[in-house]
């Protein structure tokens, strides 16, 4: 199959907590990709006395394997962070004041869970993120980090 630049490539499905609607969907787009022979056969190996040919489809294969496993990563990526988020969601729908905590101890409680969850959300893609977006967001964690070192200098003084 030869590949046009002409051709936008869809977008790897994102597993939204539906397996079989899910696994549907990678099936058909792994089956677009030529992708699937991959998972059912497993990778052509050239015999020793390989022709041009056979090398030239084994070689194909490998290829073809190494984009599977690729694949296959990013795809289980997504899935943990999206369930790590949805874990830490879970955890600050049900959090409730214990008998015996003070106000400060849950207002801590809360906060550490929401930094959690705004960190997740604002981690950066790093294969979509461009020069000029990764200054730009070092710059504001250095002016933040400048901040609340200028804030514990203050009451360090004081």
């Amino acid at each position: 199959m030869a590949e046009n630049s002409n051709f936008v490539q869809p977008d790897i499905p994102k597993f939204d907590g539906y397996y079989d609607h899910w696994a549907m969907l990678m099936e058909n787009s792994l089956r677009s990709k030529e992708y699937w022979n991959q998972i059912e056969h497993g990778v052509v190996i050239a015999p020793q006395n390989a022709t041009a040919e056979q090398t030239r489809l084994a070689n194909e294969s490998k290829i073809r394997d190494l984009k599977l496993e690729i694949f296959g990563n990013l795809c289980a990526k997504n899935i943990k962070a999206r369930a790590q988020l949805q874990a830490l969601q879970k955890e600050f729908e049900v959090l409730a004041m214990k008998e015996n905590e003070s106000v400060d101890e849950y207002f801590a409680r809360t906060l550490t869970i929401a930094n959690k969850m705004t960190a997740h959300e604002e981690s950066n893609d790093v294969t979509t993120l461009t020069i000029d977006e990764l200054q730009s967001s070092l710059l504001i964690h250095e002016q933040r980090m400048k901040s609340t070192q200028e804030k514990e200098d203050e009451q360090a003084l004081k």
